[in-house]
């Protein structure tokens, strides 16, 4: 079953910090259900700056009043070792 991260009720500055922590805490393939009260568009763009070919991010919800993100945390690729890419 999937964790609901719900920032609804936390304060602004502390939303951000709450959802990366929750994303570091997945193992890979594994995923949480964001739940926001507006569309979390900026936080894809920092999930993307900073996590890029990391996560999946799947709107299940859009608004008006409540928005729901799936947000997962991508499979090492095929063939690179758990620690990182092998040694020369």
């Amino acid at each position: 079953m999937e964790n609901t991260v719900d920032v609804r009720e936390i304060r602004p500055p502390e939303r951000h910090p709450r959802i990366f922590g929750s994303f570091g805490d997945l193992a890979p393939g594994d995923s949480f259900i964001l739940v926001n009260d507006h569309d979390p568009k900026p936080l894809y763009y920092q999930f993307q700056a900073e996590l890029t070919g990391q996560f999946s991010w799947e709107y299940l919800e859009q608004g008006p009043k409540v928005w729901r993100v799936r947000i997962g945390k991508s499979l090492p690729p095929t063939g690179t070792p758990r620690g990182g890419p092998a040694a020369p």
